[in-house]
Order: C-alpha cells, then sequence, then structure tokens
C-alpha cells in the first residue's frame, strides 16, 4: 500500500510540475489536457484519477505556487523585530516573488479568471491574503472591523505594484518607489 501511494505521489508530483510549466508559459486557455498527457506520459485515466479535469488541475498547481509563496514569505519574515517590519518585509518579499514569471501568470492574472473572484479569494484567504490580514491586525495600525477591508485594498495596491515592478524595466527604481509608497501607506518606520 505505501510503495502504491509513493507511485500516486510521484505522479501527483510530476504532472504539478508540467502543469505549473505550461500554464505559466501559454496561460490557462492556451493549455490543453491533452499538451499535458503528452509530456507527462500519462494515460487520461491516470490523469484523471488525480484530477476531475483541466480546472482541477490548475486549482492544484495554484494551491501549490501559493504554498511555496507562502513559505518564502514566513522565511523572509521569521526574526523581523516588530508586525509592522514583519509586514513590510512580507510585502517587499511578495512583490519581489510576483516578478517570477510563473507567479504572475497563475495567481495575478489566471487564478481571479479561471476560478472567479469568490472561489480565488477563498484559496487566498488560506495563503497570502490570510497572511496580509493577520499582520495588518498585528500592528494594531487598523481597527480590527476594518482588518479586512484595509487587508482588501492593500492587497489590491500591492498586487498592481507587484505587476509594475514586474513589468519595469528598472526593478531596483521601482522596489524603492513602491516601498517608498507602501510606507507612507502603513505610515510605519
Amino acid at each position: 500500500m505505501n510503495l502504491k501511494a509513493e507511485r500516486g505521489a510521484a505522479t501527483r508530483d510530476k504532472v504539478l510540475a508540467i502543469a505549473t510549466r505550461l500554464f505559466a508559459e501559454r496561460g490557462y486557455d492556451d493549455t490543453s489536457i491533452e499538451t499535458v498527457l503528452q509530456e507527462s506520459g500519462l494515460s487520461r485515466g491516470a490523469l484523471y484519477h488525480h484530477y476531475a479535469g483541466k480546472e482541477a488541475l490548475f486549482e492544484a498547481v495554484l494551491e501549490a505556487t501559493e504554498a511555496a509563496v507562502g513559505a518564502k514569505i514566513v522565511q523572509a519574515v521569521r526574526g523581523a523585530e516588530s508586525p509592522e517590519a514583519a509586514l513590510r518585509i512580507g510585502i517587499r518579499t511578495w512583490i519581489r516573488l510576483a516578478g517570477d514569471p510563473v507567479i504572475q501568470r497563475i495567481v495575478l492574472i489566471d487564478a481571479p479568471a479561471v476560478l472567479g473572484w469568490e472561489r480565488w479569494r477563498a484559496l487566498e484567504e488560506r495563503y497570502s491574503f490570510g497572511m496580509l490580514k493577520a499582520a495588518l491586525d498585528a500592528t494594531k495600525a487598523v481597527p480590527a472591523a476594518y482588518v479586512d477591508l484595509h487587508a482588501h485594498m492593500l492587497l489590491a495596491a500591492i498586487n498592481e505594484s507587484a505587476l509594475l515592478v514586474a513589468r519595469g524595466g528598472d526593478h531596483a527604481t521601482a522596489e524603492a518607489a513602491v516601498e517608498e509608497f507602501l510606507r507612507r501607506l502603513l505610515r510605519t518606520d
């Protein structure tokens, strides 16, 4: 039984890696299940044993991507001297990570369109959005009743900033401008 479970996990990992690359390179609309099957060498039945369809496969890719991003942000903020510093470090880390074309395409561009805003936001609540709300709440800069609203507005500003930095030519200057904006917005330092 353990061997069967290990093989299943290895198959899922292989398919996720292939699908992540394809979704990032081609986008959701231009990635077909047939291409995933060809590149993975799996039969349609084997793929559908693990994922109900293309949307379920995309959601698994998104969740794995979000988990990896979350782990990197947690690592970056470890040891921060204050909640405000942790929030700034976490935001800065996200902006840098969002420069990765895989993260841009899967998390910021395709996910809301593929899953719909509500499902996308529910998944985000478990990862980056949930972390942002907790960090913002820890700063006590916003009354508890308004943390959710402020977190939504801050996330919109952060994601737009991340896309601007990622698409700009001078990353260092763009990051510095975003850092200054966020410092003023959060009134920290």
